[in-house]
């Protein structure tokens, strides 16, 4: 095979494995890679905005270190973490960022630097703010949307659109789900926002495994986010987290099946954060 397509075949498992899986649940949402069973009829249930959700998984200064891999060659790294405590409308609230970038190999023909953070209310678990900053080689794009969750609205691109109470974004997803009580065979269930899309999603616990990955052995669950979003790799693929079975639920593993082979984020180093009540 020629050179040059090596090159462009290696430019494009770049773009998909550092641009899409520095937040795995993310990726799943946008590519709608698998349907979900029915909702919870909670779900549509509007309660008051003050809730609390009780909160011993994460806290400010836990972050977590992944190398990105398509199959056995890496492609960068990534990054998940809470970066310190702070008011946001009035209320206590976690800055969450995740990176990913291209290793120095790749970043000489197509350099990658992504950075995603959410501002999550410390109290409810929910989003109040969503900004992403995609840097990969000569595309660049920058989304910024707030939720007005006292009234159940965001703005995006000049629309005015509805949301359910206490929607999650992209980023935020993942931590609310860590504070749940996952059993095998049951699921948890939340509304999220991407992008001018209104999701129901479903977090399904599938099984307890132990896994091996270079931070170290660690008892998992083995979890699948399933949303109704419909997109062009629906049903070609399937997202599998596996999260420590503990009350942290650390992700230690991130696997998306692609139509040829698969890609990776495994955990190699860890910081565990501050867990305080408010």
């Amino acid at each position: 095979m020629p050179r040059s397509n090596l090159l462009q075949k290696a430019v494009v498992v770049l773009v998909v494995l550092v641009g899409m899986i520095p937040v795995l649940f993310f990726a799943s949402i946008e590519i709608g890679i698998a349907e979900p069973t029915d909702p919870d009829p909670r779900m549509e249930q509007r309660g008051a905005f003050d809730r609390y959700v009780d909160n011993v998984a994460f806290g400010v200064g836990e972050k977590f270190e992944f190398d990105v891999n398509y199959g056995f060659i890496n492609a960068g790294t990534a990054s998940l973490e809470v970066a310190r405590l702070i008011e946001y409308q009035g209320r206590p609230s976690y800055q969450l960022i995740s990176r990913a970038q291209s290793n120095s190999f790749f970043s000489t023909f197509f350099k990658v630097e992504d950075r995603i953070e959410s501002i999550m209310d410390a109290v409810g678990l929910f989003s109040w703010r969503f900004e992403k900053n995609l840097r990969e080689g000569n595309y660049r794009a920058d989304r910024e949307y707030v939720f007005h969750q006292r009234r159940n609205f965001t703005v995006y691109e000049g629309d005015t659109i509805e949301v359910e109470p206490y929607v999650q974004d992209a980023l935020s997803t993942m931590y609310y789900v860590r504070t749940q009580d996952l059993k095998v065979g049951e699921s948890v269930f939340l509304p999220v926002f991407i992008d001018g899309r209104k999701l129901d999603m479903e977090v399904k616990v599938h099984k307890t495994e132990e896994i091996t990955v270079p931070a170290g052995t660690f008892d998992c669950l083995v979890v699948e986010p399933l949303t109704s979003s419909v997109g062009v790799f629906k049903n070609e693929g399937r997202l599998t987290v596996w999260l420590t079975n503990d009350r942290l639920k650390m992700p230690v593993l991130m696997k998306s099946k692609v139509v040829v082979g698969s890609i990776s984020a495994e955990l190699t180093d860890y910081t565990l954060g501050e867990i305080g009540d408010f």
